[in-house]
């Protein structure tokens, strides 16, 4: 499947919390754990559970940074 986003980060799936209508999804990518939320239906559909590989796609106009 070709897509135009360029942020497209491999990973495997650590952890999936179910909630009644969105799953939080854990990916790790290297040292680094990103955390998604989706629909349950879609984490369902995709087939999505602890060690699957998934491509983590990043589509933002801005990142904020913050310090204390």
């Amino acid at each position: 499947m070709k897509i135009s986003a360029r942020n497209q980060l491999r990973g495997t799936v650590e952890a999936v919390d179910l909630g009644v209508v969105t799953a939080k999804v854990s990916v790790r990518i290297g040292s680094n754990l990103i955390e998604s939320v989706i629909t349950r239906q879609s984490v369902q559909e995709l087939a999505i559970e602890v060690g699957s590989e998934v491509t983590a796609v990043i589509k933002s106009t801005e990142v904020m940074l913050m310090v204390d």
